[in-house]
């Protein structure tokens, strides 16, 4: 299991992610570019000392990505049908995850394997980039028997 940020805009929602990827163990790879100078400095307040903890590749763009990517690439968007409790994960399995702002553009979107989303109350669009990653890496995790 591993988890993806498609060109992420804001420093501390990446700090969090980081931190809950050291947390559960799971690499994170993050497509660039970054809406932000990627730093220790950018990142410690929300990742703070699990970024020392936590494997991140880097990738230089998309292409570089999908090259990269073992597995399904499986898209959190809320665009998706499917939602995420009802969805069949396996471990080796990338979890993206777009811009806070603008989500993937459709030619992401058209390469990845599937696309799930967050069931929400009716009315809402969206949570947090970093509270989705932590609901939906969970999930992945228990279905997989990823969890310890």
């Amino acid at each position: 299991m591993r988890l993806a940020l498609y060109q992420p805009e804001i420093a501390g929602n990446v700090g969090t992610i980081i931190r809950t990827c050291a947390a559960f163990a799971v690499p994170l790879d993050i497509v660039e570019p970054c809406g932000f100078p990627f730093s220790d400095r950018a990142l410690a307040r929300a990742g703070m000392d699990y970024v020392e903890r936590a494997q991140v590749t880097r990738h230089a763009d998309w292409a570089a990505f999908r090259a990269a990517a073992p597995g399904r690439i499986i898209l959190l968007t809320t665009h998706a049908e499917g939602t995420l409790d009802r969805f069949g994960f396996a471990g080796d399995d990338m979890l993206l995850f777009g811009q806070e702002s603008a989500g993937v553009p459709e030619t992401v979107r058209a390469s990845c394997d599937a696309g799930v989303r967050i069931a929400m109350a009716p009315g809402l669009r969206s949570l947090n980039v970093a509270v989705s990653a932590g609901i939906a890496l969970h999930e992945a995790l228990r279905q997989t028997g990823g969890l310890s």
